[in-house]
């Protein structure tokens, strides 16, 4: 065999099976698949699913807040959004004007 299979998986590193697909659901740990649709979980993957779980264990981060770091490493336009938003967040009253131009000349520039 060329991998672990989901069961495989769940049972080597303490996670359910129904939890690894979530996982991969939510492209956290993303598996290869053989030639007839099964998961095959190699190294890697049970490395990353065991990193995950001290991760977890050790900042007290929530699966979803991973999920969405994941996706702002993959959206460049939603981490611009985030990043002008946290900007906006940070900036004080007196401020504000000069920063809802520069926000307007980075709308028209995209």
């Amino acid at each position: 065999m060329d991998g672990f299979t989901v069961g495989q998986a769940a049972e080597s590193t303490g996670w359910s099976a129904r939890m690894l697909r979530y996982l991969e659901q939510a492209r956290l740990v993303v598996p290869r698949r053989s030639g007839s649709g099964y998961r095959l979980y190699g190294l890697r993957e049970l490395n990353q699913l065991r990193s995950l779980r001290r991760l977890r264990d050790r900042f007290g981060v929530e699966l979803t807040e991973l999920a969405f770091a994941a996706r702002l490493r993959r959206e460049p336009g939603l981490r611009g959004a985030v990043e002008t938003w946290l900007a906006g967040a940070e900036i004080g009253a007196a401020d504000w004007v000069d920063w809802e131009q520069r926000k307007h000349e980075r709308l028209l520039a995209a």
